[in-house]
């Protein structure tokens, strides 16, 4: 036999199948991991992804990995392995969503069995397992940690873990819904699963998901004395015998099914299919309850649902960190807030509770005492919700500053005015602003509606002036609008953007235009919501209607929550601006002459008391909900097409985030250009000429130009 064929293809063979690492007594490195025995046999595996700002698992690493347990399977003289991250605030961030949206379905499966194989080859091997956790341990990180024996986590505020995989249209597949409930019991682990939550360190050591929790320069030091002294003795979850019988098992399945449907009214497939699994692979062989997970995800992992959400979830990371593509971004630390109203008071809690420091200034004493109480009320709230720590609740204190005078403002890199929604006031602010603060300050206005442009050419430096449009609440709207003028300067676009990054909030840039992105897209359909009410449709049954598209809130109770007064403000502002398909509503203009506010008032569309809103029972007719359904929903994507032709932000899926975000228009549809897409151009075309032939108001449904998404 020709033996220097043999010995190509040996060579080819290892090329291909590289063997495992021998390890005894020395450090072996692969591309993405470090494996190294010490001298009393303990196997230490670390996680260092190359290239990648975070560990990921994909088909490359999981192979790695499963190299070196392969490994520690042939060496006998391995007493024990450690597994922890070399990032310095990531453990493993879960699965390359990468690879599970662009993959077709047969590569999702590969990825899915290749992953419970090796996590159960984990899960198999017989010496003592302990994962180090810190950072973020999401996800597919989780899960491999499950399959070891004890998990030590460090106390550091970037420490993390969860099950997000609902969140974007999945459910845990390497074991997550097998082990976790094995672990917490079934109640504990179907809260963690289906609501994705994230737990600190101590809430985790507390539910008993993990076992210890030290600072992070101890984490070694723990695991060696955990090895020396034994692994914990885990005690069975207190529910563990109960949920094994089917009656009790289903009973509680049943339950949680209820909450979930009460909450997303069953438009997200993922919790429901997460409950399913769960329950019976709590108590399945293990071989079958992966199954159960496997068939699961890949029912799930190339529905257009889950395409959405995926991508929702690429476009706010993107967001979130990348930075704007010119100019250079500025460091900022100091920030005054001009305003000590509800908008101002929460810009001034949410930018000192990032780590800046803030002044606050109003010239009202009164307004400024107001503002620092509202402040106290948010973090004593974080303080209820365990959001934050009470070193928290002092630190930001003692980072904000009230001040009622015209003190210097020339050290602050940007100033944040937060005054009442009036064009003369602002520019009178602008002005005194102008000639307090430095050369190179940013002075930002969080209007939500007035011309940005029309400020800035009021002063000498306009390429300084720039829009912060926070949405209400502060603490709890991820979105902010970056609203930017022909003016502004590349420099002054970059920094902010960069701001409001650190601040932890996402930004959209957004060109000056009548209420720029959300208001402009949100008003019609708000609008056409009050028109439908007055041609005697119950606004329960237009509520109703859009709550079933998945708006987590109807359009009239919003303008009640809004106030009628500001609709009605910035309703004029966009009627003045588009008056040949925009109209002011005569009924919303009653309803503020006769002071019905909304809830500020105690009356609007609806009658609000210190017990709520008060509901009226009304049998909602189907053809009617959609019917309503279904002029809104096409309203509110024919506006967003308009901004997009019209090159309002720098990409069409841009607005899609904006609205997800700033008016939580339903993630699973992608938004609103998104839905009109999966709708089909031409369908909702013809659609929107029926519609507008049958509505005797201004041009609003006339159709537009809908650029791909």
């Amino acid at each position: 036999m020709n033996t220097h064929l043999l010995d190509t293809l040996a060579a080819e063979k290892d090329a291909f199948f590289p063997k495992p690492p021998t390890v005894t007594g020395r450090i072996q490195s692969l591309c993405h991991f470090r494996l190294t025995v010490d001298e009393n046999g303990t196997a230490w595996i670390t996680f260092d992804m190359q290239g990648s700002a975070a560990n990921v698992w994909n088909e490359s690493t999981l192979r790695e990995f499963d190299l070196c347990l392969e490994s520690l399977h042939r060496d006998s003289s391995v007493k024990a392995l450690v597994i922890r991250s070399g990032k310095d605030k990531i453990f493993i961030a879960g699965a390359d969503l990468k690879a599970v949206r662009s993959s077709p379905i047969r590569r999702v499966e590969t990825l899915i069995s290749l992953g419970q194989d090796v996590f159960n080859r984990l899960a198999a091997l017989p010496q003592p397992k302990i994962a180090l956790i810190h950072g973020a341990c999401l996800g597919g990180g989780l899960e491999l940690t499950l399959a070891c024996d004890a998990r030590i986590a460090s106390d550091a505020e970037s420490t993390r873990l969860g099950l997000p995989e609902t969140q974007i249209g999945l459910i845990p597949a390497w074991g997550g819904s097998t082990r976790l409930p094995r672990l917490l019991g079934l109640p504990a682990a179907l809260e963690m699963i289906i609501t994705g939550k994230l737990l600190k360190p101590s809430a985790a050591k507390r539910n008993g998901l993990v076992d210890k929790v030290v600072p992070r320069e101890q984490l070694e030091k723990a695991a060696l004395e955990m090895l020396a002294s034994g692994l914990p003795e885990r005690e069975p979850p207190i529910s563990h015998s109960f949920w094994k019988l089917p009656g009790i098992r289903n009973a509680l399945a049943h339950r949680v099914r209820g909450q979930v449907m009460e909450k997303t009214r069953g438009l997200y497939q993922a919790p429901l299919r997460a409950i399913e699994v769960a329950t019976e692979a709590a108590v399945l062989p293990l071989d079958k309850a992966l199954e159960l997970e496997r068939h699961a995800i890949l029912d799930l992992a190339l529905t257009p649902q889950t395409e959405h959400l995926i991508d929702l979830f690429f476009r706010k990371e993107e967001a979130s960190k990348k930075p704007f593509p010119r100019g250079i971004a500025l460091h900022v630390h100091d920030v005054a807030v001009i305003g000590a109203g509800v908008m101002g008071a929460g810009i001034a809690h949410w930018v000192a509770s990032r780590g800046n420091q803030v002044l606050m200034q109003d010239v009202s004493m009164d307004a400024l005492a107001r503002g620092m109480h509202r402040v106290h009320d948010l973090l004593n709230e974080g303080l209820k919700r365990r959001a934050i720590t009470r070193r928290d609740h002092h630190d930001t204190l003692d980072r904000l500053k009230p001040e009622h005078t015209r003190v210097p403002l020339s050290h602050y890199p940007i100033v944040i005015e937060a005054a009442t929604e009036d064009m003369g006031l602002k520019k009178k602010i602008f002005a005194d602003l102008a000639a307090r603060s430095g050369p190179d300050t940013i002075l930002a206005t969080n209007t939500s509606a007035l011309s940005i442009t029309e400020l800035a050419e009021t002063l000498p430096h306009p390429e300084r002036v720039i829009g912060l449009h926070f949405f209400n609440p502060v603490h709890r709207m991820p979105l902010v609008e970056v609203i930017i003028t022909h003016h502004t300067s590349d420099d002054v676009i970059a920094t902010a953007v960069a701001f409001v990054q650190k601040l932890g909030k996402v930004p959209v840039v957004v060109k000056d235009s009548p209420g720029f992105v959300v208001n402009r897209i949100l008003m019609p359909y708000l609008m056409e919501a009050v028109r439908l009410h007055a041609s005697s449709i119950p606004a329960e049954t237009i509520d109703e209607a859009m709550l079933e598209f998945g708006m987590p809130m109807g359009p009239l109770r919003l303008l009640d929550e809004i106030g009628l007064d500001v609709a009605v403000h910035v309703g004029h502002t966009l009627c003045a601006a588009f008056p040949d398909r925009l109209q002011s509503s005569p009924l919303l203009e009653r309803m503020v002459a006769e002071g019905k506010l909304g809830k500020k008032s105690g009356q609007g569309f609806y009658t609000h008391g210190t017990g709520g809103r008060k509901k009226c029972p009304v049998i909602h007719d189907p053809a009617v909900v959609e019917h309503v359904q279904h002029r809104l929903a096409l309203l509110l994507a024919n506006e967003a097409a308009r901004c997009a032709k019209e090159g309002l932000t720098r990409d069409p899926s841009d607005i899609d985030l904006a609205m997800i975000l700033g008016t939580g228009y339903p993630p699973f549809r992608g938004g609103p250009l998104s839905w009109m897409h999966d709708l089909g151009e031409d369908n909702a075309a013809v659609e929107l000429r029926m519609l507008q032939h049958s509505t005797p108001e201004p041009n609003a449904f006339e159709p537009d130009a809908i650029p791909k998404t």
